[in-house]
């Protein structure tokens, strides 16, 4: 699913930057250019990461995060 239509970022975008190092939104959003058009995507794609970096903390979800990049 698309989270921001203006850079066409669909969740599993977020996903991969979350699996690939990326912290905290603002690097997601400098990877991806998430938020950074029009804006209405900014409080989703915000929590949809903080959910990323949330799952990512636990001990078995960064194979499963890989496995959906």
């Amino acid at each position: 699913m698309y989270v921001c239509i203006c850079h066409a970022v669909r969740e599993r975008d977020i996903i991969r930057a979350v699996a690939a190092g990326a912290t905290s939104f603002q690097e997601v959003q400098d990877q991806l250019s998430v938020a950074t058009g029009c804006g209405s995507c900014r409080d989703e794609a915000n929590r949809y990461v903080q959910q990323c970096l949330d799952d990512a903390g636990t001990a078995d979800a960064i194979p499963a995060l890989s496995a959906l990049a």
